[in-house]
């Protein structure tokens, strides 16, 4: 952080001194309205003898506004110093996080230039180069390496220092052992090799320990999201008793705990998933003329991006390039968003819009509680499912294919990293290596290395070539493959060793990956089941228990259970179209916090979500559609569809719910008889 220490905390005490100033103000005047409001006697509920009442009568206004701006005022000053003072410490533990997700794909780096033939300065320098691949852990480097340029300090005290300083303790442990071989004079290459390999372990029971987390949460899970059904069937039971306000609890129950609680638990997630460290891409070097096109081309026409207001020829060629990408997405828009999903969200919200417009001013869409209550599968359609096709389905729909698309560059890449480190075992060069795996294997990692022979042929440096490979797929651990393999050909076109280095790591990444997504797809299939258990519970609820308890109080009080007393105090309150929208609406949100929080678990990517939220959105359509036909009259086949949907065996089901419903209703009503006799 550019700040020395004594500035930034003089900064941190003046920000609490101003915090703990204004609320100690609205501290005060929080205590005078207590006081006026709230205390009547001397001090509340202690009794106290004259002469101390009428001398606590004076100082009872003073005393409790100095307690109200004292506590407001302490309360300021905490969240105001403390929240700046606790930015380095979680800037700091973000980076340690980020060191030590990356320290075994580092540490094979470094021993793979150590292989190739570099020795302990040249791979620090490589390392601190390396910063667009390996992030923090290349910024450690960074810092060894600029002390001894322009501190005319020696290298050995420079990790010496660099030990101490880092955040990881896993890196200072790490630059300790590095510094005693230095030290020793022992071999760097059986060291890194050690070192790959321990942190390699590391990092499979690093995952171990995070699916075991994942597990916990998940069965968490299953029992905080029925946490809500819960409370809606008491309420429900409540205001059936006759207990009145549960109109306003149901209310903050469906619209305010659920997306609460989904929320909350896909913070806590957050929390303990490890997601992918840098963007993909990979930059050049100081002094290296490479451009690196990032973004979309209207916006970023590329090189000549560097040259414009310099000479109007220049900005004559950006305007003509942006025209040439605009029309090229004009001719294929599909591959656009294929290679930029969020982009048709600019598309179809606008369009969503004057959908939801057209719909209001032709009367289709209700715009009142009664008219959703009325319609309420119409009402939720439009308000709800319309937005949620027009826009998450084409945006599930680009990202799935984008992910597809640049995945199947990875599926191939282990064996093909075998393939190069054989071919160039046997005296081929890196380049011919390429080329011969290119016309040995299949798939898409194949043609990208046909491309990357094609372009060296025609003049461009393999540097270059591995670059634009890379950087059109920009994935993270391909980046880090490309860059090993981009600065060891430079040293030697014999790079075995090398390779035979990468594809370890990448088997091991294959491991990795393997075990979580096995382990990943219970977590899924948990929470999919656990939302399908709910809406099921929900539906049957509205069919067996709420339209049964209408029908009997209608018919009791056509044959006059209102003259018994007893007739509207179980059922006066209920309001069946109000529960229906209220039970459509919570499993509708339900089905869409639930996607997102299993897409996060699989991919830790919130967008992989979306395409479980089509189509578990579109089971609860389909289910509350069945659900109102048969409220509706329409039940013979409805029931039969139902059953289907949510997975339930009916005849039996249905007598027996019956059945216990009216032998409840038959003994309310003879207890309130007895009770008026």
């Amino acid at each position: 952080m550019p700040n020395n220490v004594e500035m930034y905390l003089s900064r941190a005490l003046a920000v609490g001194l101003l915090a703990a100033l204004a609320l100690w103000l609205v501290g005060t005047f929080v205590g005078w309205l207590v006081a006026q409001l709230f205390v009547d006697g001397p001090i509340i509920g202690v009794p106290l003898p004259d002469a101390l009442s009428a001398a606590f009568a004076v100082v009872r206004l003073p005393l409790i506004l100095l307690t109200t701006g004292l506590v407001f005022g302490a309360i300021g000053f905490a969240i105001g110093f403390g929240s700046l003072v606790s930015v380095p410490y979680f800037r700091a533990s973000a980076r340690e996080r980020e060191i030590n997700m990356l320290m075994s794909d580092s540490v094979s780096f470094m021993y793979a230039l150590s292989v190739g033939g570099m020795n302990q300065l040249e791979i620090m320098r490589a390392m601190a180069k390396a910063d667009d691949t390996y992030g923090e852990f290349a910024k450690e480097f960074q810092s060894i390496v600029l002390e001894t340029e322009y501190f005319d300090t020696d290298y050995r005290t420079a990790v010496q220092n660099q030990a101490m300083e880092t955040p990881s303790d896993e890196l200072s442990q790490f630059l300790t052992d590095m510094l005693s071989i230095l030290d020793s004079g022992g071999d760097m290459t059986d060291f890194l090799r050690d070192q790959k390999d321990k942190h390699m372990r590391t990092a499979k029971q690093q995952q171990e320990t995070l699916l075991d987390t994942l597990e916990l949460f998940g069965e968490m899970y299953m029992t905080l999201s029925l946490f809500p059904l819960l409370l809606i069937i008491i309420l429900v039971i409540m205001s059936m008793m006759g207990e009145g306000g549960q109109e306003f609890l149901l209310f903050a129950t469906v619209y305010g705990l659920i997306p609460l609680v989904g929320i909350g638990f896909l913070v806590l997630v957050s929390t303990v998933t490890q997601d992918e460290i840098g963007d993909g891409y990979l930059r050049p070097n100081s002094g290296e003329e490479f451009t690196v096109e990032e973004g979309i081309g209207v916006f970023n026409p590329g090189l000549v991006e560097e040259y414009t207001g310099e000479r109007t020829v220049f900005d004559k060629i950006k305007r003509r390039e942006g025209t040439h990408e605009l029309m090229e997405i004009l001719r294929a828009p599909h591959l656009f968003f294929r290679d930029h999903p969020l982009m048709v969200l600019v598309v179809t919200v606008p369009f969503t819009l004057l959908v939801l417009i057209g719909a209001v001013v032709t009367g289709n869409a209700p715009i009142s509680l009664e008219g959703m209550q009325e319609q309420v599968v119409w009402g939720t359609f439009i308000w709800i499912y319309v937005p949620v096709y027009l826009n998450l389905l084409p945006l599930a729909i680009f990202h799935e294919w984008n992910v597809i698309t640049r995945r199947r560059v990875l599926s191939n890449l282990s064996e093909n990293l075998r393939k190069l480190a054989s071919a160039n075992d046997t005296g081929m060069t890196l380049l011919e290596s390429i080329k011969t795996v290119a016309d040995t294997s299949s798939g898409k990692l194949a043609q990208e290395f046909e491309t990357m022979h094609a372009k060296v042929n025609y003049g461009t440096s393999l540097k270059d070539a591995l670059r634009e490979f890379n950087n059109k797929y920009h994935i993270p651990r391909l980046a880090r493959t490309t860059k090993l393999i981009a600065e060891a050909q430079e040293a030697s076109s014999q790079i075995q060793d090398v390779l035979s280095t990468a594809a370890t790591a990448s088997e091991n990444q294959d491991d990795i990956e393997r075990d979580r997504k096995s382990r990943t797809r219970m977590q899924v299939a948990i929470i999919i089941m656990t939302y399908l258990t709910l809406l099921a519970v929900m539906a049957l609820l509205k069919v067996q228990f709420l339209d049964t308890m209408s029908g009997l109080s209608a018919a009791e009080t056509s044959n006059g259970g209102d003259a018994v007393g007893g007739g509207d105090d179980f059922t006066g309150d209920i309001d069946p179209d109000m529960l229906s929208m209220l039970f459509f609406h919570a499993v509708t949100l339900q089905a869409i916090i639930s996607s997102f929080i299993a897409g996060y678990i699989r991919n830790v990517d919130i967008i992989s979500g979306v395409k479980f939220a089509v189509i578990l959105s579109t089971i609860a359509l389909v289910t509350w559609t069945i659900v109102e036909a048969i409220s509706n009259g329409n039940g013979d086949a409805a029931m039969l569809l139902l059953v289907g949907t949510v997975g339930v065996s009916a005849g039996d089901l249905q007598t027996y719910v019956q059945q216990r419903i009216q032998a409840w209703w038959e003994s309310q009503i003879s207890t309130a008889k007895r009770v008026k006799s």
